[in-house]
């Protein structure tokens, strides 16, 4: 068989608890994710965290700590963190996860022109929308 590179992104950054009762929220709950992700063959895991009170997608290092570390004790699987963070978050905000931890892989995105989710509008709730895009 050839070799591949499976990369798992168990929580994204568009879907909300809204959308779903299986979105991963905690960090110990993405945490568990990847490493079933890496139990099932996956070798990357692409990782956003979220503040476990809403569910939004956030930047803070002291989550993705906790994700890190579980996910590190129990797999070897490859972390890619995140600079997509959400919507009106500055670059600043998005990069301060690569300077902190210096992860094996990270992705590159420096603004919003991967939220195109207006399909998505009139068919779910989107709680943490900017407000120009509610309606």
């Amino acid at each position: 068989m050839k070799k591949r590179i499976i990369t798992a992104a168990v929580t994204g950054s568009v879907y909300t608890p809204s959308m779903t009762p299986y979105l991963p929220i905690t960090p110990r709950e993405i945490a568990d994710e990847v490493i079933r992700s890496h139990q099932a063959g996956a070798s990357v895991a692409h990782i956003h965290v979220r503040d476990p009170s809403t569910g939004k997608p956030t930047s803070r290092i002291e989550l993705f700590q906790e994700v890190a570390s579980r996910v590190k004790q129990h797999s070897d699987i490859v972390l890619c963190f995140t600079t997509g963070g959400a919507p009106g978050m500055s670059i600043e905000e998005r990069v301060k996860i690569i300077t902190a931890f210096h992860p094996e892989l990270a992705s590159l995105n420096f603004g919003s022109i991967n939220f195109a989710i207006f399909h998505a509008l009139d068919s779910q709730k989107i709680m943490f929308l900017p407000t120009h895009l509610r309606h």
